[in-house]
């Protein structure tokens, strides 16, 4: 059976000397045997209850706590439900580390989109981040209006070839053209684009913004405050009354 001297046990549970030692004179940690020299001596049990009496303080309680808790004829029950709600913990922990990070990562994205980047495009960012949510609900909805648009184009084609009827048909383009018109109407109620000179957040009409140059989130428009002429950042137009579905 293996047997640890007082350095030896603090190096393996990473206390020092003079923490095993205050364990030892406290009587939450004696020794189980001596060595001729009288040196104390430590076994692998001893190694396993240091290690727990450190987790018991690290998670905040006091000595007496735990020379009451090890004392106590199940300490283990107690022990594992300390440990489980430490484990919730650094869950929880990690999560919103996750959460942090998962935000520096918009952050760096938004700073691609914003040149040249300035303490003022900060808060250019943190506009976007705040209605960014609303703007991802505004634009999966046009998918999904987008994708019926198609189903009925798809559908009334396939029925006009199969049966000769072109009535349908013409209904359907009817229907998607109406529904063309709306969705085109509804984005456009629902957007705004700051400029990344002045930072003034500005609504172009529908005109300007349905024919410019654009990428997934950039328009190319002119600033009406400042007239710079580049690509603008696009968010969601806070001021717009209508909540997107």
């Amino acid at each position: 059976m293996c047997q640890y001297t007082t350095g030896e046990i603090a190096k393996l549970c990473g206390v020092s000397v003079r923490t095993v030692q205050y364990y030892d004179a406290r009587g939450i940690l004696l020794p189980s045997g001596f060595s001729e020299g009288g040196r104390r001596l430590y076994s692998e049990e001893d190694v396993k209850k240091l290690r727990i009496i450190c987790f018991l303080r690290e998670a905040g309680l006091p000595i007496r706590s735990i020379d009451e808790l090890l004392a106590e004829a199940d300490p283990g029950s107690v022990i594992s439900l300390l440990l489980e709600e430490q484990a919730q913990v650094l869950r929880r922990e990690m999560a919103q580390s996750q959460d942090k990070l998962n935000r520096l990562t918009e952050i760096r994205r938004a700073l691609r989109d914003i040149r040249p980047f300035s303490v003022e495009s900060l808060g250019d960012i943190a506009y976007i981040m705040e209605n960014k949510e609303k703007l991802s609900r505004l634009r999966r909805f046009m998918i999904v209006v987008g994708i019926g648009m198609d189903l009925i184009e798809i559908a009334t084609a396939i029925l006009w070839w199969k049966t000769g009827l072109w009535q349908p048909f013409a209904l359907g383009m009817a229907v998607v053209i109406a529904l063309g018109i709306w969705m085109s109407r509804r984005y456009y109620l629902g957007v705004a684009y700051i400029c990344p000179q002045c930072h003034e957040v500005f609504k172009p009409r529908f005109r300007t913004i349905f024919w410019a140059p654009h990428t997934p989130t950039t328009r190319k428009l002119t600033c009406p405050r400042c007239g710079h002429r580049g690509h603008c950042v696009e968010t969601y137009d806070a001021s717009s009354n209508r909540e997107t579905i």
